[in-house]
């Protein structure tokens, strides 16, 4: 197996939402942004996957010398293999890379998040810098599309945190900012335990009112100039707003499933994205 097709492999099988936007891209950015996207599973994989917390470290620490060995020109994994060919056409940096790691690192250190800011931080280092390489594999002819991916990948990461409440509850993990919980009256325990409420359903409301606001102002840093390059994130967009929609339809009972669309509706919302432009 290619470098090329482990990656592809990691991207179909992972069911992703991002993977739909994918298939509308020109051949050589498709294999650059399946690389970066299998990049990103490996290493998140290596955290949620892993029951000992040392063994996730070390894990983590032979990705970031795995980086470097990239950067140098000898990567030895099928990811680092199949995305090196690529950082200079794309002008990739291994700063954000090491970033996402330092993201998926913060998830050994910390399981509450006590207020937005420091919420905030977070998203920006396993999604935010996550949206800006992928937009230099898109295309950017303008400053301010960077300033847009960033702000997309918030809006992405604040919509993963919606639909995995009680996937995370189950981990032990909760990203909702503790103050917002007692703002709410709703305790961690809730959580934890799966006891929904109508204050959990008021807490919910509110973190969707959040992402949807992200989303609008994301769309508004868009430059008309790069819009057409960026369709694949639009594309995304419209799938996870419209998985926003489907949760709150559900009456936020993301406690005890994991809601999500079907692939064919996925697609649908895709390709109607991409006919629009």
């Amino acid at each position: 197996m290619s470098p090329d097709d482990y990656c592809q492999q990691k991207a179909a099988q992972s069911g992703s939402s991002f993977y739909y936007s994918f298939l509308f891209l020109p051949v050589e950015r498709r294999r650059a942004i399946t690389a970066l996207y299998a990049f990103c599973r490996e290493v998140d994989d290596t955290v949620d996957d892993c029951t000992d917390e040392s063994v996730a470290r070390t894990k983590l620490m032979w990705w970031r010398k795995e980086i470097a060995a990239m950067l140098a020109g000898n990567p030895t994994h099928p990811v680092t293999q199949a995305l090196q060919p690529h950082l200079l056409t794309y002008g990739l940096d291994g700063k954000h890379l090491q970033a996402i790691i330092d993201g998926m690192e913060m998830d050994l250190n910390q399981t509450r998040y006590l207020d937005y800011p420091g919420l905030k931080q977070y998203c920006w280092h396993v999604a935010g810098v996550v949206g800006i390489l992928s937009a230099s594999i898109f295309g950017v002819t303008q400053p301010q599309t960077l300033q847009f991916a960033e702000k997309l990948g918030l809006a992405f990461q604040l919509t993963n945190i919606i639909r995995d409440v009680g996937e995370d509850g189950r981990k032990g993990r909760i990203y909702l900012p503790v103050n917002e919980l007692q703002q709410f009256g709703v305790t961690a325990a809730d959580i934890l335990n799966a006891r929904y409420s109508d204050n959990f359903v008021n807490l919910m409301r509110f973190q969707v009112a959040r992402a949807q606001q992200a989303y609008d102002e994301a769309f508004a840093l868009l430059p008309k100039q790069d819009r057409r390059a960026q369709r694949p994130g639009l594309m995304m967009a419209a799938i996870y707003r419209a998985l926003l929609s489907e949760i709150e339809r559900d009456g936020f009972h993301v406690l005890n499933q994991r809601i999500s669309l079907t692939p064919i509706r996925k697609l649908w919302l895709a390709w109607k994205t991409y006919v629009r432009g």
